[in-house]
């Protein structure tokens, strides 16, 4: 990825940074959500989440915490997707893919979208042309709301983790769209 950590970035209500030490709390409370693990694997519970939890959670390149006056409400990450998993644009594989996860007390204000496009500007002018991938359960319906919202359109659908997956790409609005879906 691109040099990090970049300076915060600021949008209107919030700000996306590096992870600190103070926000471990809101880690061990977004681990521990029942709301937040629906999609995701199911929660863990908050003595496992504290005992595994670093004392720096987060803190590694793609990762932002999302902050709301002075509090972590939610993260945003850039990963590599392994070519080995199923869904991929691009021929070998190794794309950017956006995830995102919130405290259910942050959910429908339009913090994600908010956050998550603020991510996007800074991916797409750190790394132009290059697409990001987001993958989610179909019955997640914010989610997949949420990747429309955003710009992604549906490439295809597989079955994953016991569930059905929504796959799709963005690319950013100024620069061409030309790619070709890779067999998976």
């Amino acid at each position: 990825m691109a040099d990090w950590p970049p300076p915060p970035i600021r949008t209107e209500r919030l700000v996306l940074r590096e992870s600190e030490a103070r926000d471990r709390p809101a880690f061990v409370n977004l681990f521990a959500s029942p709301e937040v693990g629906t999609y995701i694997g199911g929660a863990k519970s908050r003595d496992e989440v504290e005992r595994s939890m670093p004392d720096l959670p987060g803190r590694r390149t793609g990762f932002f915490v999302a902050e709301l006056a002075g509090e972590m409400i939610g993260m945003i990450t850039f990963d590599r997707r392994p070519p080995d998993r199923l869904g991929h644009v691009l021929p070998d594989g190794g794309e950017a893919e956006l995830g995102y996860m919130f405290l259910p007390s942050a959910w429908g204000r339009g913090y994600a979208f908010e956050a998550c496009s603020a991510a996007l500007d800074w991916f797409s002018l750190e790394h132009p042309g290059e697409p990001v991938v987001l993958t989610t359960q179909t019955a997640n319906e914010a989610a997949l709301r949420l990747a429309q919202k955003l710009g992604f359109i549906e490439v295809e659908r597989f079955e994953e983790f016991n569930a059905q997956q929504w796959f799709g790409v963005r690319f950013h609005p100024n620069e061409p769209v030309s790619w070709s879906k890779s067999k998976s």
